[in-house]
């Protein structure tokens, strides 16, 4: 019954591969702590005891938050294909998660990061990423699965597939399309070393570059120019958005650029937005308790 809900998931729902791993690894865990009881005919209080037992093992309460929500999708389509099957999730209240804000770098910190030495083709493959990616705020595995056809320069657009393979389209910058057109004209050739791709950013192989490597470039930048924040291609994401909603964007528009789904993914932004004008006030204000 797993590899069929997990197979509905993949065909229907069309979920990444990441997200299937994750349900899968969840109902795997879930069915071996019931290895001796019909999962089919569990109870409420069978939930519980494993709610208990995930807390025992100092799981996390988002981790089991997320396992009680795929429990309960699970147990829902259960239901559907078989209605003499009860959800002994429906009425199991999730813990709560307290807000854990993102990281963000400063628009300070990012132009620090974007100031790259351009010495060979390489740097300024980093420069035309690093700018595409603070530009549209678009996922580091749509950066580097971004191919030449996903690209409409004339208009000022790109064209992603995000999660659940939903296709979205992001504009973009005057900076970041001047950087991205000087890499696919001038040093791109270089780095293809007489091969064909498709695609447009590049390791030093001519093959498509992984997003482990573009990580590693960024954690080397980090260091070079003593950006002590724990810093990821995830991180300029969360920038992009903190940095659109200051500057008065709308959060509607900020949803459609990233492909949440749901606005409440989004609202994160607004939280960090919230705290750094608190801190601000309490920095600055001369009446502040701390001055």
């Amino acid at each position: 019954m797993i590899d069929k809900y997990l197979d509905y998931l993949r065909y229907e729902k069309k979920l990444s591969d990441n997200t299937l791993k994750s349900y899968q690894n969840d109902l795997n865990s879930f069915q071996l702590y019931f290895q001796h009881k019909d999962i089919c005919h569990l109870n409420p209080s069978d939930i519980h005891k494993y709610i208990e037992y995930e807390s025992q093992a100092n799981k996390s309460v988002a981790t089991i938050a997320h396992n009680i929500t795929v429990i309960n999708s699970f147990y829902t389509f259960l239901n559907d294909e078989d209605a003499s099957i009860i959800n002994p999730c429906e009425n199991i209240i999730s813990p709560k998660k307290g807000i854990k804000l993102p990281n963000f770098l400063t628009e300070e910190e990012v132009d620090c990061l974007l100031d790259i030495s351009l010495n060979d083709a390489y740097c300024y493959r980093n420069k035309a990423m690093l700018e595409l990616l603070y530009a549209t705020g678009i996922r580091v595995s749509e950066l580097t699965s971004l191919k030449f056809i996903n690209l409409d320069l004339e208009n000022d657009f790109i064209r992603v597939i995000g999660k659940g393979s939903k296709e979205r389209l992001i504009p973009i910058g005057d900076v970041a399309k001047k950087w991205l057109i000087q890499y696919i004209n001038e040093y791109r050739p270089e780095l293809l070393k007489n091969k064909k791709s498709d695609y447009l950013f590049l390791n030093n192989q001519g093959n498509v570059i992984s997003r482990v490597g573009f990580f590693k470039i960024i954690k080397k930048l980090c260091q070079e120019k003593n950006i002590t924040k724990n810093v990821s291609p995830h991180i300029l994401r969360h920038s992009f958005a903190t940095h659109l909603l200051a500057h008065g964007a709308d959060l509607r528009v900020i949803q459609e650029m990233l492909g949440h789904s749901d606005i409440s993914t989004t609202q994160i932004y607004a939280h960090l937005v919230n705290e750094k004008l608190k801190k601000d006030y309490e920095d600055f204000h001369p009446r502040s308790h701390k001055n």
